[in-house]
């Protein structure tokens, strides 16, 4: 017993030490579920809310930022399990007003990730982070009731490093894949773009000499690189599911991460657990809300990889619905909004077992 003690204690020394490089900040604001309530233990369900950005090369610091991708983590009151939901970024919403110290808005009829893009839109750094995350948060709170104890801003790029300090990860491959960002020219050599695009990323057609990187359907142990541009593709996927696509496999990712992190040689190897840890806190900026990290972490220590569970949106296929201004946005099936209720709810289970076609098949 005392020996096992001291392991908890040192354990907690590494990932003090590990986590001092986390950018900690209050993004949630006014939507967070904390109400100032100091706590003392980490008990009952909790949602976290994560919000993927991908910012490109040259990207103009002045344009709005939008969220690429937007996740509701749902964890059971237990804590044995968690519910990845994502939310499709082109659905329409109600963004309610907002001031941001630079921008002053009324009620707002877009997509999602503009609200993400409006809360910080003119401000940079700290602020802009603030603001994006809390306007978002805002939106689903009012539209779902669903409130949110933790959130993060994920930077795909910077998890690059993450996959470089880990060797990899094994990724299983759903549909055929064509990038639209590396290719190979005649000589085998790697260019990029794989394909010809617009000054906004739009592929418009293949370029002369040029064969894009493809991947095939199968499970690989992939490169960082490689892990990295397949989860950035949604044009050019066999199945024509774009977004949804895309969705699932920036979940499959984060999945394949976490198995990685949590295997035998990572977790068990304090100096591997602590690069590890460094570069995660290098790539995301994260509001823990009333708890120290050491305390989720130690909370959801119950959550392996093969119960993490991830959900797919409207089936994974679109559905289209008319805008005030008579534009064509994504909508949410009854479905959808039945899960979303069970995660207000706390009965993902419940929702699991009436409609198992919703869970997308794992790539474990």
């Amino acid at each position: 017993m005392v020996g096992s003690g001291g392991s908890i204690v040192g354990f907690h020394v590494v990932l003090a030490e590990a986590t001092k490089s986390f950018t900690k900040q209050n993004l949630l604001g006014s939507a967070s579920d904390s109400g100032g309530a100091a706590h003392k233990s980490i008990t009952g369900a909790k949602n976290i809310l994560l919000v993927g950005v991908d910012a490109r090369p040259g990207q103009n610091p002045n344009d709005i930022v939008r969220a690429d991708s937007i996740i509701i983590l749902h964890i059971p009151a237990d804590h044995t399990e968690g519910f990845m939901v994502s939310l499709p970024r082109d659905t329409l919403v109600e963004i309610p007003p907002y001031k941001n110290g630079k921008h002053s808005y009324g009620v707002q009829h877009d997509k999602i990730n503009a609200a993400f893009g409006f809360g910080g839109w003119g401000l940079t750094g700290a602020a802009a982070r603030q603001h994006s995350v809390e306007l978002l948060a805002l939106t689903i709170k009012n539209l779902w009731g669903i409130t949110f104890d933790a959130a993060a801003i994920v930077d795909f790029t910077g998890f690059q490093q993450v996959v470089n300090v880990i060797g990899g990860v094994h990724m299983c491959v759903d549909e055929d894949t064509r990038s639209v960002h590396i290719g190979y020219n005649k000589s085998g050599k790697q260019v990029s773009p794989g394909w010809r695009l617009t000054s906004a990323g739009i592929p418009i057609g293949p370029i002369p000499g040029v064969t894009p990187k493809e991947y095939k359907v199968g499970c690989y142990d992939m490169r960082p690189w490689e892990a990295l541009d397949f989860v950035r593709q949604r044009d050019l996927l066999a199945n024509g599911d774009t977004d949804y696509g895309r969705q699932r496999h920036q979940q499959q990712f984060l999945k394949a991460i976490f198995s990685k992190v949590m295997s035998g040689d990572v977790l068990t190897n304090p100096a591997k657990l602590s690069g590890v840890l460094n570069t995660v806190g290098k790539a995301m900026t994260i509001d823990q809300g009333q708890f120290s990290i050491q305390d989720w972490l130690f909370a959801m220590k119950g959550i392996g990889a093969s119960s993490l569970i991830t959900l797919k949106t409207n089936g994974g296929t679109y559905v289209n619905v008319k805008g005030p201004d008579n534009k064509d946005y994504q909508g949410l099936d009854p479905t959808s909004l039945q899960m979303l209720q069970a995660v207000k709810d706390d009965a993902m289970d419940a929702f699991v077992n009436l409609h198992p076609d919703r869970v997308a098949t794992s790539n474990t």
